[in-house]
C-alpha cells in the first residue's frame, strides 16, 4: 500500500444531484426529530421514570441490530432512493397512528412502546438506504463535505423539531405535533420521488441475503482499518451519545423540568451537532487526519461528562450538552466519512449496514444501561464512571491509528455515477 496523496476540500454542494437531494434530508430530519421528541416527552409524562425513558430510547434504536444487515444487503441490490421513499411512508404512518391514538384518548404505555419500536424499525430501513445513496451523488473528494452537510441538516432539525413540537404541544396539544411531523415526511417523499435517474443499479448475481451478508462479515474481519472504525463508533455511542438519548430524564431529574426545559436542552444538542457537522464539512478526504480528529473528539467528550458533578442550572447544563453534542457529532460523522473512504465499493452496502447497526444500537444499549444505573445511583455518579471509561478508551484507541496511516483502498467506495 502507498501513502495517501494530498487531498483538497471539495464541497458537495457543487454537485447538481446532491443539491437536488439535499432538501429531502432537511424535511426527513425535521420529521424524525419531532417524532423522537414526542415519544421521549410522552415517556416522561406517562411514567416519570428515567428507566422508562431509557427503554423508549433503546427501542427507537435497537431494532437496527436485527434489521440493518438485511437492508444493508438490499441497499446494494435496489435503488436506495426507492428505499428512502418507503421509509418516508412508514414514518408517516407512525405519526398518523400516534395522532389517532392521542385524539381517541387511547395513548398508553403499550402504544408508546409499540410506536418507539416502529420508529426504530423505520430508522433501520432509512439509514442504510441513505448511506448507500449519498456516495452515489458525489465524487470521493466531496464525501466528507456531503457527510458533514447531511449531519448539519439533520441536526438543525434537532433544534427546530423539538422547538416546534414543544410549541404545538403547549398551544394545541400533542396530536398536532404528530400531524406536523407527518407533513414533513410527505414533503420529503415528494422530493425523493422527483429525483429521476438517481441511484439506479446494474443487475447483480443472485446470491442469498445471508450469503452476501456473511461475505461482508468476512471482509470486515480481514480489514483492521474497518474494525478500528467500528470500535471507535461503539465507544462514541456507548459513552457520549447515550447521555444525549437520556436528556428527557436528565431534564426531569436534575432540573425538575418539563417540555420547555427539554426543548432547550435538545436545541442545545442540535446547535452543537450543527457546528460539529460544519467542522466535518470542511475536512478533506485525508484518512489519518480524520482519525486523529475522531480520537480527539472522543477524549474531549469523555472529559465533558465529568462536569455533570458541578451542574445544577439550565444554562450550564445546556452549555455542557451543546459541547458534548459538538464532540460526539465530530466523532460520529468522522467515523461515517472514514468508513466510506476505506471500504471497497463491492462491499459498500453491507459494511455500511454494520456501521449503521453499531451507530444506532450502541447509544441504545448505553442509554438503557446508564438509565438503569442512574435509577439506582443517580446521573452524576453514573456519568462520572462513564467519563473515566471514555478517557481510557480514547487513550487505548489512539496508538491503533497506525493501521490507517498508510492506508489507501484498492477501489473507491464512492462515485459520482449512479452505478
Amino acid at each position: 500500500m502507498c501513502r495517501e496523496k494530498r487531498q483538497v476540500v471539495r464541497s458537495a454542494l457543487q454537485e447538481p444531484r446532491f443539491r437536488r437531494y439535499y432538501p429531502a434530508s432537511w424535511f426527513s430530519g425535521l420529521g424524525s426529530w419531532m417524532l423522537r421528541f414526542i415519544l421521549g416527552w410522552s415517556a416522561w409524562e406517562l411514567t416519570m421514570s428515567p428507566l422508562w425513558v431509557g427503554i423508549v430510547g433503546a427501542l427507537m434504536l435497537a431494532p437496527a441490530l436485527v434489521l440493518s444487515p438485511y437492508f444493508g444487503v438490499q441497499s446494494d441490490r435496489i435503488n436506495p432512493r426507492h428505499g428512502l421513499m418507503a421509509s418516508m411512508l412508514i414514518h408517516s404512518l407512525i405519526g398518523l397512528v400516534g395522532a389517532t391514538m392521542t385524539l381517541l384518548g387511547l395513548f398508553d404505555r403499550f402504544t408508546l412502546l409499540l410506536l418507539a419500536t416502529a420508529l426504530g424499525s423505520a430508522s433501520a430501513i432509512h439509514s442504510p438506504m441513505r448511506l448507500a445513496l449519498v456516495p452515489l451523488l458525489v465524487p470521493r473528494a466531496a464525501l466528507p463535505s456531503a457527510v458533514g452537510l447531511t449531519a448539519m441538516s439533520f441536526n438543525i432539525a434537532r433544534i427546530l423539531g423539538p422547538a416546534l413540537s414543544a410549541a404545538l404541544i403547549a398551544r394545541w396539544g400533542v396530536s398536532w405535533a404528530w400531524i406536523a411531523a407527518v407533513g414533513f415526511f410527505v414533503l420529503s417523499g415528494v422530493i425523493l420521488a422527483s429525483l429521476q435517474g438517481v441511484g439506479s443499479r446494474p443487475p447483480r448475481l443472485n446470491k442469498s441475503v445471508n450469503r452476501e451478508f456473511i461475505d461482508g462479515l468476512n471482509y470486515v474481519r480481514g480489514s483492521p482499518a474497518v474494525t478500528l472504525i467500528l470500535i471507535s463508533t461503539i465507544v462514541n455511542g456507548l459513552l457520549g451519545r447515550s447521555f444525549i438519548e437520556l436528556l428527557p430524564a436528565v431534564s426531569g431529574r436534575l432540573l425538575l423540568g418539563g417540555a420547555g426545559e427539554l426543548a432547550w436542552l435538545t436545541a442545545a444538542a442540535g446547535v452543537g451537532a450543527v457546528l460539529g457537522g460544519l467542522v466535518m464539512s470542511r475536512q478533506s478526504a485525508h484518512i489519518s487526519s480524520l482519525y486523529r480528529l475522531i480520537v480527539t473528539a472522543l477524549f474531549v467528550a469523555a472529559l465533558l461528562l465529568a462536569t455533570l458533578t458541578w451542574i445544577r442550572e439550565l444554562a450550564t447544563l445546556a452549555l455542557m450538552v451543546g459541547l458534548l453534542s459538538f464532540t460526539t457529532t465530530i466523532a460520529g460523522t468522522g467515523c461515517q466519512a472514514l468508513m466510506q473512504l476505506v471500504i471497497d465499493a463491492q462491499y459498500h452496502g453491507r459494511v455500511m449496514s454494520l456501521w449503521s447497526m453499531t451507530m444506532m444500537a450502541s447509544p441504545a444499549m448505553g442509554a438503557a444501561t446508564n438509565g438503569a444505573v442512574a435509577e439506582w445511583a443517580g446521573f452524576v455518579t453514573t456519568f462520572a464512571v462513564v467519563s473515566i471509561a471514555g478517557v481510557l478508551a480514547a487513550v487505548a484507541l489512539y496508538p491503533r491509528r497506525r493501521v490507517l496511516v498508510a492506508f489507501v483502498p484498492a477501489a473507491s467506495a464512492t462515485t459520482s455515477d449512479s452505478r
